[in-house]
């Protein structure tokens, strides 16, 4: 099994090919065969595994998956990327599909025939929209990424924390977020101007009586100024500002609560208490 290249070897290759990190695209290569190798530990892959890479960018995530016995359909939207990788890095290696597509419109309960691992070094750029339309699509028994830090914890954050929002809402709706390891900006070709992190997330089911998307939705409008009372940014939502005090208090709520005082059941409960009113 080859190695995972190094940030020399990384550079060489990107020259031979008259390619570059693409800013526009958020590409940092992974370049540090001991973050990726405790990556894939902590995903715990093994060989019955399907898993599923976004952005392989020069293979070093996707030679220590497979290393493990996994089978890895690698999906990269830089084509000159994905012609690197069948023909200098990865040229028949069994086990490893190179696939030339965008995550931002693959509908993977489609695409997959059966349920996968995630596991990524996602781009920076577009980290929190592929994680969610990963989520949302059901396909993946869990998912494990390396993202900038500040996206980490923004994923992970509980209600009251400085980084919660109505991302933290949306990955709460659809599975169990945690922080699981540091990563330095060294590990990374080009070096960003940020540390990163993995983050684990168990996929769980919706078990609410509200539709989810009538609850994210919900937290959507509530965010939209994130500073101002609910009473007021989801005035639309019923007559006015006295009708949302009234369901907040039927939810359980204070009547003067914030978006990020909330947490998931909290949205819930006053989705449940707006619809019957």
């Amino acid at each position: 099994m080859p190695a995972p290249l190094t940030a020399a070897q990384t550079r060489e290759l990107l020259a031979a090919r008259g390619l570059a990190p693409s800013r526009r695209r958020g590409q940092n290569f992974v370049v540090d065969a001991n973050t990726v190798r405790a990556l894939v530990a902590r995903a715990e892959v093994g060989p019955r595994d399907l898993v599923v890479e976004v952005g392989p960018g020069l293979g070093a995530l996707t030679l220590v998956l497979r290393e493990a016995g996994a089978h890895v359909l690698a999906v990269e939207v830089d084509r000159g990327l994905v012609t690197a990788l069948r023909e200098v890095v990865l040229p028949g290696l069994d086990g490893v599909d190179v696939v030339h597509a965008d995550a931002m419109t693959i509908d993977w309960s489609e695409w997959l025939e059966r349920p996968a691992v995630f596991v990524a070094n996602l781009p920076y750029h577009a980290a929190t929209p592929i994680l969610l339309r990963a989520l949302a699509s059901g396909a993946f028994t869990r998912l494990h990424a390396m993202v900038q830090r500040e996206v980490g914890e923004r994923w992970a954050a509980r209600a009251g924390h400085p980084r919660y929002g109505a991302v933290s809402v949306k990955v709460a709706a659809h599975a169990a977020a945690r922080v699981d390891a540091a990563i330095s900006r060294r590990a990374f070709y080009p070096q960003p101007n940020v540390d990163s992190v993995t983050v684990r997330l168990e996929p769980r089911p919706w078990h609410a009586d509200v539709p989810r998307d009538r609850v994210l939705g919900l937290v959507e409008a509530g965010f939209a100024q994130r500073r101002k009372r609910l009473r007021n940014t989801l005035a639309r939502e019923g007559s006015g500002p006295a009708h949302i005090e009234d369901a907040l208090a039927r939810a359980g709520l204070s009547t003067t609560a914030r978006p990020e005082e909330l947490d998931l059941e909290a949205w819930i409960a006053l989705a449940r208490a707006l619809d019957r009113s």
